[in-house]
């Protein structure tokens, strides 16, 4: 499946904004990413095994908070970071 990519990834993506990844669940969606871009996932999930705060996911437009969500072939993944400055 297509997963969309946000710009302050994209130094793990090789400056791409769409990529391939498979999974039947966000966990293993996100697991093939980190094989495929080591240490992307670490910048979306927590060392408890957490989507981190500042990072949203969506699947078909509606938000996941749980890596467990399962998801399909055809599913549309859109992985969004919040930015913050002071």
């Amino acid at each position: 499946m297509t997963v969309k990519i946000p710009s302050p990834l994209y130094s793990y993506t090789e400056g791409k904004n769409r990529v391939e990844a498979r999974g039947g669940t966000l966990r293993e969606l996100l697991d093939d990413l980190d094989r495929r871009y080591p240490g992307i996932r670490f910048r979306m999930v927590d060392e408890q095994d957490r989507i981190r705060p500042h990072m949203r996911i969506f699947v078909n437009g509606a938000a996941a908070a749980r890596l467990d969500t399962e998801i399909g072939a055809e599913d549309d993944i859109q992985i969004l970071q919040a930015l913050s400055g002071g």
